[in-house]
């Protein structure tokens, strides 16, 4: 097949190609970088120890919260440079991509050292014991005190190369990094570290690996500078103030619904950690394995926004409305799928992870109730991911503001308290149904009256 160029992309070619252009390449990254995540608990799993996989599965929402970071000016930024491509303002679009390259470099180093002040406080309240507080330190301060900017910066920038439609070199960096750090996990755990420090040596393989992307994206944007429309130099100047705003306008709703996620992954932790450290463990397994089906989900999502952004600047509404549904029948498709084999597959893949027998019943039934989610949790993103595209912020920071502290964290609470362990784990498809419902209706309004008005 004929390569194709950005324009291409974003104007002329086949939906489904554009669409299979933009995303399959963030669909494999999203799943290398889950297959890292997990292959640290996995390989922590071999000790059999259920304390170090607790340790290293409650640093998991501290982490995703940094991730967030990257939302704000990578998700901000991403979707903006798209916007204004598609209004042909190619030297704002420079000036947008170097402002939020130092955006995150700030923003993280401050978050970064506020976790190294305040360690112990923030692990008392991730829940950690006597018997997991050591490991989940060790696991903090690798991979969000020394990694936080590096790993915040690998994201960024492979947001800005999706943006101008460089979707695979944003894929190689972020998939280089997994594998490297799938690579790494067993050297420092099991060769060059003793026994007893195995997440410190997964910790320290993280951090090395998120250096390597990093100056792999680096070097990237560098070397595309008078192609891809991107720049780092800050010699650029500052962007308009309506375009920083802009930034911000879907940046801080997309951080804001992340670091909510985060929040309700915290609270699951939280209140499992009740019932002991045996159900810890098998949930802290459980909130990476469901990540499988949801990854994939946000690299359809994350492949789409930029062909939605472009077409809804340029005013193609034809293409966009197509970009859209394909999109989205696409997602729904591969969640259904996903559901099948997780109920037929649950415990194996439990076993997969560690083969402590209590660990594994009660994994297996948790993952059995969550993955029920799957396609409401599409559906949920989805939406936000469309009305990031169209740069209506506040759209998203509704949608996930009503998703996450209306309806999820206190579902966690009431069937927690109405039913128990089980109501923990019951809770995401429970609040994710009120969510794709009134995702649907903030969508439908929208379009009868707002886009129609932008048509005519």
């Amino acid at each position: 097949m004929a390569k194709v160029s950005s324009k291409d992309i974003f104007e002329t070619i086949s939906v489904p190609r554009a669409v299979k252009e933009m995303a399959l390449p963030t669909i494999f990254s999203q799943i290398i970088v889950l297959i890292y995540n997990m292959a640290d608990t996995f390989y922590v799993g071999r000790t059999n120890d259920p304390y170090m996989v607790a340790g290293a599965s409650l640093i998991l929402p501290v982490f995703n919260i940094c991730l967030s970071l990257a939302g704000l000016t990578g998700i901000g930024g991403g979707a903006l440079i798209s916007r204004l491509l598609g209004e042909g303002k190619k030297e704002e679009a420079k000036k947008v991509s170097a402002f939020c390259f130092y955006l995150a470099i700030c923003v993280t180093a401050v978050f970064s050292a506020g976790m190294f002040l305040l360690m112990d406080p923030a692990l008392g309240v991730l829940g950690a014991s006597g018997n997991t507080y050591r490991y989940a330190r060790q696991y903090a301060f690798c991979v969000i005190v020394l990694g936080g900017i590096p790993t915040v910066l690998s994201n960024v920038m492979a947001n800005l190369l999706r943006s101008v439609g460089v979707s695979k070199k944003a894929g190689i960096g972020i998939t280089m990094g997994g594998l490297i750090n799938i690579a790494l996990d067993p050297l420092f755990m099991f060769v060059l570290l003793p026994e007893g420090c195995e997440v410190l040596g997964v910790g320290i393989a993280t951090l090395l690996s998120n250096c390597i992307a990093c100056g792999y994206f680096f070097l990237t944007i560098y070397g595309l500078r008078q192609q891809s429309l991107l720049s780092l130099s800050i010699r650029q100047g500052m962007p308009e103030k309506k375009s920083v705003l802009s930034v911000f306008n879907v940046g801080i709703p997309s951080a804001v619904a992340t670091l909510l996620f985060d929040i309700d992954y915290v609270i699951i932790d939280k209140l499992m950690a009740a019932y002991g450290d045996i159900a810890l463990a098998g949930v802290g397994i459980v909130l990476k394995a469901e990540r499988l089906p949801l990854n994939v989900g946000i690299g359809i999502c994350q492949g789409m926004m930029p062909l939605v952004a472009y077409n809804y600047s340029a005013k193609n509404w034809e293409r966009m409305d197509a970009v859209i549904k394909f999109s989205l029948r696409l997602g729904i498709v591969v969640s259904i799928v996903s559901v099948t084999l997780y109920e037929i597959f649950a415990g194996r893949i439990m076993q997969v992870f560690i083969s402590q027998p209590q660990t594994v019943l009660l994994g297996t039934g948790f993952l059995r109730i969550r993955c029920l989610a799957t396609p409401l949790m599409f559906m949920s993103f989805f939406t936000v991911y469309v009305f990031q595209g169209f740069g209506k912020g506040n759209k998203s920071l509704f949608l996930g503001v009503m998703r996450w502290a209306v309806f999820n964290i206190p579902m966690l609470f009431l069937l927690n308290r109405l039913i128990g362990m089980y109501g923990i784990v019951w809770s995401q498809v429970c609040a994710d149904t009120l969510t794709v419902l009134l995702s649907f209706c903030v969508y439908s309004r929208y379009a009868r009256t707002v886009l129609r008005q932008e048509r005519a």
